[in-house]
Formats: structure tokens, C-alpha cells, sequence
């Protein structure tokens, strides 16, 4: 049963949200765990270990030390007021060495009246399950769901809210087709097998955890909006929302892929490794759908031999989107966060309404949400990234989107994928020499937002 919170209203100039409504952090295990000799090598170790693959060569293996430290993180999350924590559990972790580390967690966060949210996967795939395959082979599902079935089974009793993938287009296609995230594949057909199975892990997993809980799926879907409303740029937005957004909302919220994905890939893939069932399998209740979202994007259609251009790849290297050669990225003007991505909170209200409408009455969670900028303490563009965002999903609230709260990426600072520790989202400083953490100003005034409500 839910309780999706109602009343949003705007008080003496402020915004406010209703009672209820869920005020979080986020993490991930590879990017704050360290103490990497007590699991088992992941994707990510191996990447980390690719020359050129990640800035400076950073690894996870110390990280922000939290195997270590994590009974002060949770007091911290407690003095900052959070009402949730959202974190994942190490695949490799738990295959080492149990499921004695999230247990604990699990007690302390509770202990300090903190709701805990558990990630099953956050990319960090078991190196020798990638070395049978990976994600493009179906047996990764199927081990993914014994996973979650040992995890649920240890953790279920006293956890309700569960993602069971964070943002699986990163998974596939910045791992298997571009090749800068981890295993560093470059194969647009294997990407495609892989997003399949990543969709089929998520249904497996979803059946596997107990009736009690909640179980979603952390997406980082995108506002992909058109440089003009020309026919070709209109169609080029069609082809990057279908790779984007609907080869996982397609099966996940109606049971089948889109037509037009399957035609536009056709040459890549006849998509027989689909079997009967599974999109039926991948089309499991959901207890809330999960929103990342950091920055729009905008499309037009390429010139003829320029390949597409997103993040840095096409034209000039592997591009993460199979099938899409016809089309092009652009950079809006304006601000933008030390990712170089452009602010624009329009787009995640776009995005929560599309889904309002889509799937009406499924209620809706901002899973990560949050921008990386300096090192000072005095963070002030954070604070104004943070509360524009929010300001629209405020709107949307108000326009109906059933929104039940907000998990900020991230609680600290930490190891950034192939930026290694050279990007900074933490609302927590850490001084990575001495694992010293000191809450910067967002923190402060984002404790003050969980305490009030009042924006």
C-alpha cells in the first residue's frame, strides 16, 4: 500500500511539500565502499585497472573508506536530518563474503530512524560473470535474480523500498556500445542484448524480493527535446527516446518493446534473443518508478556521414546510441554544472509528467537528482541547482504527478566512474588524504529543507 503525499501549497513566498514526503540521500557501493580486498573483483576494478580508462587511474579501492567509517556516515546522515538513505549493495561483496555488512547498515539506519532504500545493482558486475558474457548473455539474468533472492531473503524483513537496477541504459549502452563505462565493450548489438537482459534481471529480481516490499527501478530517462520542429529533427528525437526511455519503459509499463526500436535496429539485431514470457516477466507490479535526472537533451538530424555526437562520442569515437547515425547532439546555452552538463530543471517536470500520464496512479520517486561543482565548502550553485529542481518538481506535484520524495546525488563526495575523484556531487566534502568529511552549505541547507518542508 502506498501513501503518496498530496498538498502541495506555497506559503509566505515559500513552497512547501506536504508531511510525508520522503526526504533522502544517495550512494552507490563501488564510488564510497573502498575495502576492496574483502570482495571479489568487479567490472569497474578491471576498468580502473585499463590504462586511460579513468582520470588520473583512480580505483575504487579506498574510496571514501565507508566499509570503514560507515557507523560515523549514518550519524551524519542523522545530524543532517535525513529521513532515507539510498545505497547499493556489492554484488562482488556479497558473493566474498555474505550479507553481514547490509545487515548491519540496515540496523544502524533504522536504529537512527532512517528509512533504508536498497540498490540491488549499481554497476558493479561480478568480473567473472563478465567473463562468461556479461550482460549481453541471459545466464547474467538469471544469476542477477539468485542475487537478489539471497539479499531480499537477509534484508527483506526490515527493508520496503528497492531498486533493483540504477539506471540500466548507463549499463548497456555506455558499457557494451561506447565503451567508457565499465566492462569498456564497444559493440552496439551486444548493447542491445544487454538492455534486454538488464530489463529481464529487473522483472526476475522484482519477483524474487518479499510481499512486503516496494520494489522500482532507478531510470535516467531523457528529456530529449528538438533543435527545431523540422520533420528529420522530429524524427531524430523519436529515434533517441526509443534508445533512451522506451526500450525500458516499453517492456516495463506495457509489456513490449516499441515497434519503431525494433525496426530502427533491425540491422544490428533480429532480436530473437527475446523469448516468449519475458516481456510479460519484465512487466512486473511496480512499487514506485525511480527518476534520475541531471540535464536534457537536445537533437537534430546529422549531416550526412557525421555520426552521432553525445558526451563526447560519434563523430570522432563510439557513439552510445546503436542505430542512430542520422542523428546529432547539441549543447544548449547557458549554465552548466563541472560535467559540462547544461541546467535545466524543465526538463525533469517534462519527464514526471510524462509518466503521470503514461502510467497513471504509479507514484514516483526522484532517485538521484543533484549537480557536481568545486571543492569549496560555500557551494552556492549547488544550493540553486538543488532548489530550482526541486521548484519543478513542486509543479509537477502540482499538476498531478504523484511524487513521494527526493534522494539527492550525492550524500558525499566520492569516485566519480571514469572521472575518477576529479568531480565533485557530494553535499559532504572529503578530503580524500585524511577520509575527513565536513558538510558543506547545501548540506546544512538541505537538513533545514528535510526539517521544514518549506523550499
Amino acid at each position: 500500500m502506498t501513501n503518496t503525499p498530496t498538498d502541495t501549497t506555497q506559503v509566505s513566498g515559500k513552497l512547501r511539500f506536504p508531511p510525508g514526503f520522503l526526504w533522502g540521500a544517495a550512494t552507490a557501493a563501488f564510488q564510497i565502499e573502498g575495502a576492496a580486498a574483502l570482495r571479489g573483483p568487479s567490472i569497474w576494478d578491471t576498468f580502473c585497472r585499463t590504462p586511460g580508462k579513468v582520470h588520473d587511474g583512480d580505483t575504487g579501492d579506498v574510496a571514501v573508506d565507508h566499509v570503514r567509517l560507515w557507523r560515523e556516515d549514518v550519524r551524519l546522515m542523522a545530524r543532517l536530518g535525513l529521513g532515507a538513505y539510498r545505497f547499493s549493495v556489492s554484488w562482488p561483496r556479497v558473493l566474498a563474503g555474505g550479507i553481514g555488512f547490509y545487515d548491519a547498515l540496515v540496523d544502524e539506519l533504522l536504529a537512527h530512524g532512517i528509512r533504508p532504500c536498497v540498490t540491488l545493482y549499481h554497476w558493479d558486475l561480478p568480473q567473472e560473470l563478465e567473463t562468461g558474457g556479461g550482460w549481453p548473455e541471459r545466464e547474467t539474468a538469471y544469476a542477477f535474480a539468485a542475487y537478489a533472492a539471497t539479499v531480499a531473503e537477509a534484508l527483506g524483513d526490515r527493508v520496503e523500498l528497492w531498486t533493483t537496477l540504477n539506471e540500466p541504459w548507463c549499463s548497456a549502452f555506455l558499457g557494451y556500445a561506447s565503451g567508457v563505462h565499465a566492462p569498456g565493450r564497444t559493440s552496439p548489438a551486444d548493447s542491445l542484448r544487454a538492455a534486454h537482459h538488464l530489463n529481464l534481471a529487473h522483472g526476475m529480481a522484482a519477483a524474487a524480493l518479499p510481499s512486503s516490499a516496494r520494489a522500482g527501478i532507478a531510470l535516467n530517462p531523457s528529456a530529449v527535446r528538438p533543435l527545431t520542429d523540422s520533420a528529420a529533427d522530429l524524427d531524430a528525437q523519436r529515434r533517441i527516446d526509443a534508445l533512451a526511455n522506451r526500450i525500458f519503459t516499453g517492456p516495463l509499463l506495457h509489456g513490449a518493446y516499441p515497434e519503431d526500436l525494433l525496426e530502427d535496429t533491425a540491422a544490428l539485431t533480429d532480436w530473437s534473443f527475446v523469448r516468449p514470457g519475458d516481456e510479460a516477466l519484465i512487466h512486473q507490479p511496480l512499487g514506485f518508478l525511480g527518476v534520475n535526472y541531471y540535464t536534457p537533451a537536445v537533437v537534430s538530424a546529422a549531416p550526412a556521414g557525421a555520426g552521432p555526437r553525445a558526451d563526447g562520442h560519434g563523430a570522432t569515437g563510439h557513439s552510445p546510441w546503436p542505430a542512430a547515425d542520422a542523428v546529432a547532439f547539441h549543447q544548449p546555452p547557458g549554465e552548466r554544472t563541472d560535467m559540462n552538463w547544461s541546467v535545466d530543471p524543465t526538463g525533469l517536470h517534462d519527464l514526471l509528467m510524462r509518466f503521470t500520464g503514461e502510467a497513471p496512479g504509479l507514484p514516483l520517486m526522484i532517485t538521484e537528482n543533484g549537480a557536481a561543482y568545486g571543492p569549496d565548502l560555500h557551494d552556492p550553485q549547488r544550493i540553486g541547482y538543488v532548489k530550482e529542481h526541486l521548484a519543478a518538481v513542486h509543479r509537477a506535484m502540482a499538476d498531478g504527478a504523484p511524487v513521494e520524495g527526493y534522494f539527492l546525488w550525492s550524500l558525499m563526495d566520492n569516485f566519480e566512474w571514469s572521472y575518477g575523484y576529479s568531480k565533485r556531487f557530494g553535499i559532504v566534502h572529503v578530503d580524500y588524504a585524511t577520509q575527513a568529511r565536513t558538510p558543506r552549505a547545501s548540506a546544512h541547507w538541505y537538513a533545514r529543507l528535510a526539517r521544514t518542508g518549506a523550499l
